[in-house]
């Protein structure tokens, strides 16, 4: 089955970075990543029940991990997770 999950910035600083989420820009929650202790937080819940937020969440973070890790800590306005 393939995935994809939307991801654009709406905020970053020195420690943490902050996107929307999700299957497309109408449905979005948020996700923060704190830079220094690595650990994702959700902000914001999908608003529509019929798409699983964990599910999206789940990939949201894998993709901003990659940013973190392998491209250096950069992070860019518009990203996506795709499978």
């Amino acid at each position: 089955m393939a995935s994809y999950v939307l991801l654009l910035k709406e905020y970053e600083d020195d420690d943490t970075v902050v996107y929307k989420f999700g299957p497309n820009e109408e449905i979005m929650g948020k996700i923060e990543l704190n830079k220094t202790t690595r650990k994702f937080t959700e902000l914001e819940s999908l608003p529509n029940q019929n798409f699983p937020t964990k599910f999206y969440f789940d990939r949201a973070a894998q993709r901003l991990a990659v940013c973190l890790v392998r491209e250096d800590g950069i992070f860019p306005a518009k990203t996506a997770f795709e499978s």
